[in-house]
């Protein structure tokens, strides 16, 4: 399951709009059309890319009224973090197992 969300979110952050709406929402919570004022893309796409980035656990969506205000989920970040930390075991373990050519 980790590796999944790890994936879906690393897949998510790979576009560079769905990270410029992701680096603007860790300043804080924002509506669509808040959101969509400040980018070259309509605010149909940003709906979009929204939805890609909820579906990967990166954001989050409270109703207020009639719109929907948008925030980091600590999740999809938290997974690509546990799945780095395991690469880099790893990766430390491979170095300590081969013997250094110098010595």
């Amino acid at each position: 399951m980790a590796n999944t969300q790890a994936c879906l979110a690393i897949a998510a952050l790979g576009d560079p709009t769905r990270r410029q709406i992701y680096e603007r929402l860790a300043r804080g919570p924002s509506p669509v059309g808040e959101l969509a004022s400040t980018m070259a893309v309509t605010r149909p796409a940003v709906s979009q890319h929204l939805r890609i980035l909820k579906e990967a656990g990166l954001v989050t969506e409270t109703a207020q009224g009639t719109r929907r205000i948008y925030q980091l989920d600590h999740r999809g970040i938290s997974a690509i973090h546990a799945w780095l930390d395991e690469r880099w075991a790893e990766a430390l373990s491979a170095a300590e197992a081969t013997p250094d050519p110098d010595f």
